[in-house]
Parts: structure tokens; sequence; C-alpha cells
């Protein structure tokens, strides 16, 4: 059993080094392209993956029972969080924007305590925030406050996107919701993608790499999760998801040779520490 957990640890933590690394991979192609058309290309391949991964094609007799409204919202979730992100990295070290990405889903986890001795995670949370910004001088730390605001939106989209995935989660279609939602994002997107930058949209020599980028975002860590879920409870998927950010910024330091100052190490510690205690707290018993 021990062995099997150990196991379902690695599934893990592969499962978010092969996210970072996409966003890594991600960061070098918005170089070259712009945020946009990367997520665009990232959602049309993932969709192709997905759809084969979970055989989404099972669900088109069910479609027209579906609840659109929370489907539709979902998805709308999913593409601003994607663009808001990859807008973030253009500007900001990969660990700063995946830290302050990871401010929406932890405030969405805060919003449910009750206890007042729950706010310390609440002061952490700031504190990290806080530490993050350089306010002496951002420009010499390679900070961009509008990174910085799309990294926040990016969190706001994805705690709401957490919020309508428990909603979709009721109508019973399984890993099915989340194929109809990069689908719809892409087929949204696509029309502006196109009216944007057409030529590098359907350039083929960038297909390859956002073929890469959809892999290590999507089929590899979806896959690697169901399998780390099967072994691991929900406290341990949570305490272990806290890592991201300090993952994010390793791989920026190994991949993109990305620098960042110690107060902002002690921001992500401060930030993976709100996510562990409100995790524990969350899933602790009610007295």
């Amino acid at each position: 059993m021990k062995n099997l957990q150990l196991l379902a640890v690695l599934y893990m933590v592969l499962s978010m080094v092969a996210y970072q690394i996409s966003a890594s991979f991600a960061k070098q192609l918005i170089a070259t392209l712009d945020p946009l058309t990367v997520t665009i290309l990232r959602l049309c391949f993932a969709t192709v993956l997905v759809t084969i991964m979970f055989r989404s094609w099972r669900i088109l007799s069910r479609l027209k029972q579906l609840k659109w409204r929370d489907l539709l919202l979902y998805s709308a979730s999913l593409g601003c969080m994607n663009i808001l992100f990859y807008s973030s990295l253009g500007k900001l070290p990969q660990g700063i924007a995946v830290g302050l990405e990871f401010i929406g889903p932890l405030g969405l986890a805060l919003l449910s305590i009750k206890q007042r001795s729950d706010y310390i995670w609440v002061a952490f949370a700031i504190l990290g925030i806080a530490l993050m910004v350089p306010w002496h001088d951002a420009n010499a730390q390679n900070f961009s406050y509008l990174g910085a605001a799309c990294a926040l939106g990016a969190g706001f989209f994805w705690a709401l996107y957490i919020y309508f995935g428990h909603r979709v989660v009721q109508q019973n279609i399984g890993m099915h919701a989340l194929t109809i939602a990069i689908g719809l994002s892409a087929l949204t997107l696509l029309p502006f993608g196109l009216w944007n930058n057409a030529p590098a949209l359907l350039d083929t020599q960038y297909w390859g790499k956002a073929l890469v980028i959809a892999l290590l975002a999507t089929a590899i860590p979806y896959a690697l999760d169901l399998m780390a879920l099967k072994q691991l409870s929900k406290l341990s998927y949570g305490t272990l998801s806290s890592l991201s950010p300090a993952l994010a910024a390793l791989a920026g330091l190994v991949i993109l040779h990305e620098q960042i100052s110690l107060l902002q190490w002690v921001a992500l510690l401060c930030i993976i520490v709100a996510s562990i205690g409100v995790t524990f707290r969350r899933k602790s018993p009610t007295p």
C-alpha cells in the first residue's frame, strides 16, 4: 500500500512538472507569437487530445439534455483563465505569474473558513502578495504591474472555473465536460485569433510546439492525475497541488534562466503555506 501511495505521489509531482514545463515552452513561443495565438493553438490541439483520451464522441447523443448555461460559463472561465495567464507569462517570471494566479483558487478556499484562528492563512496569502511585488523598483526586478494584474485576473477566472466546474459535475457527464469546455473555448477564440494574426495561427511550423505544449499541459497531467487520485486522498492531492508555485519558479529558473529575488521566494513560500493550511482546515472534521 505504501509503495502504491509513493507511486501516486510521484505521478502527482510528474503531473505538476509537466504542466510547468509546458508553461515554460509556452513562454518561449509567446516571445515569437502573441498570447492569444499561443492560447488558441494550445486549446485547439488540447481539444483533439482530450476528445481522443476520454472518447468524448460518446456524449454527442446527450448534448440536447445538458444544462448549457453552466457549461458555457465553465468554458468562458477556462478560456479567460488561459488568455490572461499566458499574457502574464509574457510580462513576468514564470514563478511569479503562477504564484499570483494561485491566489484565485486559494481565495475561493479561504471563503469557506469560519473560525477566527483560520484567518492566519489569509494573513499568509496577503503577505505573499505583498512580498511578491518589488515596490522599490519594479523595472529592475523584471516585474510588470500589468502582468501582475493579468495573473491575478487569471486566478479570478481559475476560481470561477472551479466554482462552475462543481456545478457542471452535477450533470454526471464526467470528463466529457472538460472536452466540451476546451472545445467551446477554442471555437469561440478562433475567429478573434484569425482576425488578430491569421498567418501565425495557420503557419504549420508552430503546430509541433503547440502540440507539445498541449500534451504537457493537458493530456499528460490529466492522465497522471487520474492515476494519482486512485491512491491519494483529496487532502493529499490538495496539499501536493500547493507546491505548484515553487515548481513553476524552478521550471523558470532551469528552462528560462529566470532569477527571482529572495523576498519573492519567501512570498511563494507564504502562498504555499496558506494553501496547505487551508487545505488541511477544510478537510478537518467540524466540531
